[in-house]
């Protein structure tokens, strides 16, 4: 588990106080969000790459091939750092 210190303004840290937004949970919640939020940007500018690329689409089987590597080196990389 790690610890975070983070400082804020008292008016932003009140607001987010009321709010509910400084318990760990919902510091979590709104972490794993923005986490989400940055893939989705930065996937969409590859897909804007792509096009731009004019590179053909890829069937269903060659999109599962590229899951499946990925889940796989994710997989690999988890058991490295065990």
């Amino acid at each position: 588990m790690t610890t975070l210190e983070v400082k804020l303004s008292e008016r932003l840290a009140r607001d987010a106080r009321k709010a509910g937004l400084l318990s760990a949970k919902a510091i979590e919640e709104l972490l794993r969000e923005a986490i989400r939020k940055r893939a989705a940007q930065a996937f969409l500018a590859v897909a804007e790459r792509v096009a731009a690329a004019k590179i053909p689409p890829m069937s269903e089987e060659e999109i599962q091939l590229e899951v499946n590597a990925v889940r796989k080196a994710k997989r690999q990389a988890r058991a490295r750092r065990r």
